[in-house]
Parts: C-alpha cells; structure tokens; sequence
C-alpha cells in the first residue's frame, strides 16, 4: 500500500474531485483519474492524468486509489456496479473515499473491500470549492489505520489538517454533524439578512457588525456579500447540502436526539430544491426564505 511511490487513483472529477485530483498532479503525484461522464477527465489529462476507462481498471493500476463522489448511491454504485473497484480490488490495494455520506454506507464499502483482503478508510472532507482548490480542506478519515498513515502525503496535499477518528463511520458521522451546524447557521443567515433588510435597515451593515462580534465567522464573511448580490454560483450544491441535512436528521432519528433547529432548516432547503435552486449554492436558500416570507 506504499503510496511514497506517489501514484494514486482518483474516482469522481466534479466541484472538489476535479480540484483536488488537480492538486495532487501539482504536487508530483501521478493521477489515473476516472469519471461518469469520461469527457470530464480531458481538462486532467492536459495537467498530465491519465485516464482509466472504469473505476475496476484504475483499482488495478494504482495501488491506493481515491474517491469523491456526490452521495451515498454514487459511492456504492461505483464499487458493487458491473467493472467497479470490487472487480479489482485485491489484497495490497487501499480505497479512500472521501465522498459525504451516511455510517451504514460507509460500513457497506468497508465490508466488501475489506471481504477480497483491500484496505479502506472514510475520509469525507470539511471545506468547499476554494479549500478544495487551495489544498486548505479538512480531512475526517477513520478506518484502518496503516491506510491512514500511508495516505498521509497525500492528505497533506489535500487538506490542512487530518483527523483520525477511529473506526468506519466516525468519519461520516463527524462529517454529517459538522455540514448540520453548517447548514442551520446560514438559515440563521438567511433569516437575519431578510428581516434587517424588510425592517429598513442595510444588510451589508449587518454584515460588518456580525464580523466585529462573537459570531463572526468565514462562511458569513464570505457568502453574505455573494447573497445580498443574488449571486449564487455553486461552491457547494445546494441539494447536497440537503441530503446532508436528511442524513443528519436521520443519524438524530437513530439515537434519539431531538434536533428541532436543523430539522427546520431542511424544510428551508426542501422548499428552495422544489424552487429550482438544487444547483446553485446552498447559500440559495436565503431565496427561500424571502419567499415564504413575501407570503406570510
């Protein structure tokens, strides 16, 4: 599993696998990258990616291969479909998937990579488009830990910080219960820019006075400017978003935990998917809520 030789696979080109692959061919690693949609892999290979023709064949290329993909069905479709990573997986190879999804997904991959002698860990990631393009991410890996350790050149491209949260489901966990809280605050946002806005007051002001105070923070400095322009080109997909809420209602469902402020922002991001705003960036829901707040 020695990734020093630094060849490594990569499963899924979109917002952040695209820029993430990108990282790793500037930082002296060789890419073998695969997508869906094949012609998405064209702009890699002029920064030196090669191309594998199905996810079963980069598994046998590479000895540690990669995964980013955009929810739970994607993930799994990619390893159990006809010429996926279980075809060619193998005692020696690692699989880190670095896509969102839910505990009992994860715990599916693991079993069945691990059942033909592979190497797995999770390893969803905290951060959007820019981090992904900076090498700034967040990464929440759990699972085996040689793989761990073995991953670690290519996290540390990747990401400015890696957790090892023990085993397979921490990781998604962690990730579910972090993009929550991401994305009940910009409710709150949301909220808080149409009822400064509606009551006469300027909803930039708001914004600097927010970012002098306790609760300043990145996202609000970065996607309230963006929101007060109706601007909303997508660094994280607003229906991502909110198949994140749903699976993190459900982790709540599971052991019980009431969690009414982000079972109200889903409903907010419910309403703004059934408005066509699915993809745009999340921070699309505050069009949501100036809606139903013309209708009330």
């Amino acid at each position: 599993m020695a990734m020093e030789e630094k060849e490594v696979g990569f499963l899924g080109l979109g917002i952040m696998g695209k820029a993430m692959a990108t990282n790793l061919l500037r930082n002296g690693f060789k890419v073998t990258v695969w997508n869906r949609t094949l012609s998405k892999c064209d702009e890699l290979v002029e920064n030196g990616a090669s191309i594998g023709e199905t996810p079963a064949a980069v598994i046998k290329k590479c000895k540690c291969t990669i995964a980013m993909l955009s929810d739970p069905k994607a993930a799994l479709s990619v390893v159990f479909d006809k010429e996926g990573v279980l075809e060619q997986i193998c005692s020696g190879k690692g699989y880190i998937d670095m896509s969102t999804v839910d505990a009992d997904t994860s715990s599916k991959i693991n079993e069945a990579i691990t059942s033909r002698g592979g190497h797995f860990i999770e390893a969803p990631v905290s951060g959007s488009k820019k981090p992904a393009e900076d090498g700034q991410l967040v990464i929440l890996a759990a699972g085996e830990k040689a793989l761990y350790e073995e991953a670690i050149p290519a996290f540390n491209v990747l990401g400015k910080r890696s957790f090892y949260l023990g085993q397979v489901g921490n990781g998604a966990k962690m990730k579910l219960v972090v993009n929550m809280i991401m994305g009940s605050m910009m409710n709150a946002l949301s909220e808080g820019l149409a009822l400064a806005s509606t009551s006469g007051l300027d909803p930039q002001n708001l914004l600097d006075v927010l970012d002098l105070g306790a609760i300043a923070n990145p996202m609000f400095k970065m996607k309230g400017p963006t929101m007060i322009q109706n601007n909303y080109s997508p660094a994280f997909p607003l229906k991502h978003q909110q198949k994140d809420m749903r699976l993190a209602l459900a982790l709540g469902d599971e052991n019980a935990v009431s969690m009414p402020v982000a079972a109200a922002a889903n409903e907010a991001f419910k309403k703004a998917r059934s408005m066509g705003l699915g993809d745009l960036d999340f921070s699309a829901v505050f069009e949501a809520v100036k809606v139903l707040q013309h209708q009330s």
